[in-house]
């Protein structure tokens, strides 16, 4: 489990899970920290990492936020009592917040996705992005930025050698 430090605030935070494919596949506008509602068997699987971000959004339903199709495995210790994992899982927001939230993503082209889950002071958080969704071109030219950005490293690397 890494740790790292904010330089921020001097928060420990202790990665679960990062969504890689939502930085490939959206263009992330805006992000926001939020609570998530758990059981707790599925605090127990969370610390054991057995969760799955593929298919996952966010959307606001009667002025809550929900997390829609988050997979958290189920306990492997636990009884008939342990939880359904793909149940929807309420996030935990100021209302004026969430209503800002539904007004922007009410605008054409614009989603909530999770993009990482996360530990902080003991307490299971959730950063959501407002994201658009990329063009076939934008994630071409991202990639090849990325891949000149490597080879430049790499280059400065060696000429230091």
């Amino acid at each position: 489990m890494s740790k790292q430090k904010s330089k921020k605030s001097g928060v420990d935070k202790s990665l679960i899970l990062r969504n890689k494919k939502a930085f490939h596949e959206y263009e992330v506008l805006e992000t926001l920290e939020c609570g998530i509602e758990l059981c707790g068997t599925e605090v127990k699987s969370l610390r054991d990492h057995k969760v799955n971000f593929a298919q996952t959004f966010a959307t606001v339903r009667n002025g809550e936020l929900m997390l829609m199709g988050l997979h958290i495995s189920p306990y492997e210790m636990g009884n008939r009592m342990n939880h359904d994992p793909e149940r929807r899982r309420r996030l935990l927001a100021h209302k004026r917040e969430i209503h800002k939230l539904s007004q922007k993503i009410n605008e054409k082209g614009l989603t909530l996705v999770p993009l990482r889950l996360y530990w902080k002071f003991g307490r299971c958080k959730v950063e959501l992005g407002i994201v658009r969704g990329k063009q076939i071109h934008d994630k071409r030219d991202a990639k090849r930025d990325k891949d000149v950005n490597r080879q430049i490293e790499r280059d400065i690397r060696e000429s230091r050698r």
